[in-house]
């Protein structure tokens, strides 16, 4: 079995009332796989910004960046990669879109899913002077509402339901 068609299995499985009445079955893929890669993201962030920064700026030579920004800037390719599969092959796996165009595409909305966690990371750190970690946290919440959005109208907007 291959590892795509473990994860769906493995998803479905809680695909039982009362989530079934509420949700479609590509909607909750869609958060599965979304929380999923949140988590992971949360975690990889948890681990550069404690252990590879040591919560000290990066000084890249003609710019030091603060320890909650280079943290995010490092945990985005690894999230990036990580939720195009997983929207790709399991959310939304009858899309009709080419692979490139998908890709472009997921880049686009990420991009901007990246201007709004910046903002709301620096708002909260800086401003509401909450530590870098639940900023993190409250920002990629506050993120998903439009990864959502961009994700079911823009990326993979004509994928047909399963």
């Amino acid at each position: 079995m291959r590892v795509v068609e473990w994860i769906i299995r493995a998803i479905d499985l809680f695909y039982i009332a009362p989530v079934s009445s509420l949700l479609s079955r590509q909607v909750f893929r869609y958060a599965v796989c979304g929380g999923g890669n949140v988590l992971f993201g949360w975690g990889c962030y948890f681990l550069i910004y404690n252990f590879l920064l040591d919560k000290e700026l990066l000084d890249l030579g003609f710019v030091a960046v603060s320890p909650h920004v280079a943290a995010m800037l490092c945990t985005f390719p690894i999230t990036f990669f990580a939720g195009f599969w997983l929207n790709r092959h399991v959310a939304f796996r009858r899309s009709p879109i080419p692979q490139g165009t998908q890709l472009f595409r997921y880049a686009l909305s990420v991009a901007g899913s990246v201007g709004v966690n910046y903002v709301f990371l620096k708002f909260f750190v800086e401003v509401c002077a909450i530590w870098a970690t639940p900023s993190q946290m409250l920002a990629s919440c506050i993120t998903t509402v439009y990864s959502f959005l961009a994700a079911k109208y823009f990326t993979f907007r004509h994928a047909a339901a399963e």
